[in-house]
């Protein structure tokens, strides 16, 4: 097979009923198989997949090894020459393989592709996390063609461009399956949030090119239009985000990144509290105390990645802060950076 398609579920039940039609409809049998990985779900989803749609391929894990480490397990169970990353609350539509696999054939040094990602719920704008593909800037703040902090733009087209990136969302991401297994694919101690930017930074580091093909489009419902995190979900980025600049960051640039980034945390934990939101501001707290924690277990995966770059220089990666072109220079869309 060419293709699998993996979906990682864990409770979604109710949202594999509602989309998983889309990808049944859509990927030709010849080309792909559908998988869906079930994470120790206790909602019958395995029993719903089993009697609704048989003809999807369904791999049972024992318990919830939350995304990295449950898309490593079962992506360690394919056989196929691509695979994609697909969220169980994603819609597809028709030709969606097309551009994605078009790009990876074309060129063998293309790892990664992203689709065109929009809002599911708002269907004219663009997805938060993915949009037209993913940068970051030099403190790690991740932002996209179409999103920049919390605005999101309407998709008028403006981002029709194929483009390389840096990072390609884990809501769709298409990737070789002997690179994702050669290069470690994702980190499974994130367990969640960020994990796919630290394995595109990665990739991009030992000289791999990350592509969004805006031809194919799909439909993301996405969490990011909540106004308040859970502290847990603000103690993983926060924590996730560290350890991915640690992991990926030039001796050059570590010290003084990772400075700045200490005050604009502390910046981050005040305005959690003063409004309103004191169990997101301690999280912070957390997330720096098990970064600084984790730094000696981190320390291997540094090495191998500082061994195994070759691309000194990202272009994908901002030189200026975002908070700064976001807060004080008022540019709120991607063209304006």
């Amino acid at each position: 097979m060419k293709v699998s398609v993996v979906i990682l579920n864990w409770n979604g039940k109710t949202l594999m009923e509602e989309f998983l039609p889309s990808v049944i409809e859509n990927t030709p049998s010849g080309v792909a198989e559908i998988v869906v990985a079930d994470n120790g779900s206790t909602d019958c989803s395995t029993a719903m997949l089993k009697e609704k749609f048989p003809s999807v391929r369904l791999i049972v894990f024992d318990k919830n090894y939350g995304f990295a480490e449950g898309y490593n397990k079962a992506i360690g169970m394919i056989d196929s020459v691509y695979t994609v990353l697909l969220n169980s609350d994603v819609e597809v539509t028709p030709n969606w393989l097309d551009a994605p696999l078009a790009a990876l054939d074309a060129d063998r040094s293309i790892a990664a592709v992203q689709p065109k990602i929009r809002s599911q719920r708002n269907r004219k704008y663009f997805e938060y996390a993915g949009a037209a593909g993913g940068f970051i800037d030099k403190y790690g703040y991740p932002y996209c063609r179409g999103r920049v902090m919390p605005v999101v733009e309407e998709d008028s087209g403006q981002y029709d461009t194929p483009s390389d990136i840096l990072w390609a969302t884990g809501a769709c991401l298409f990737v070789r399956t002997g690179i994702y297994r050669k290069e470690g694919g994702l980190d499974a101690r994130f367990f969640a949030h960020q994990e796919e930017i630290d394995m595109c930074w990665r990739l991009r580091s030992r000289g791999y090119r990350i592509v969004c093909t805006t031809e194919s489009i799909v439909y993301h419902v996405g969490g990011a239009t909540l106004n308040v995190e859970s502290p847990r979900k603000t103690f993983l980025n926060f924590r996730n985000n560290l350890l991915m600049l640690y992991k990926n960051l030039p001796e050059r640039d570590m010290r003084k990144v990772l400075r700045i980034r200490y005050w604009l945390d502390m910046i981050a934990a005040v305005k959690f509290f003063i409004t309103g939101n004191p169990g997101n501001a301690a999280a912070v707290f957390r997330a720096r105390r098990e970064f600084h924690q984790l730094k000696k277990e981190y320390l291997p995966a540094r090495t191998e990645n500082l061994q195994k770059t070759v691309a000194s220089e990202i272009a994908e990666i901002r030189k200026k802060s975002l908070l700064f072109s976001f807060y004080f220079e008022r540019k709120r869309k991607f063209s304006q950076l």
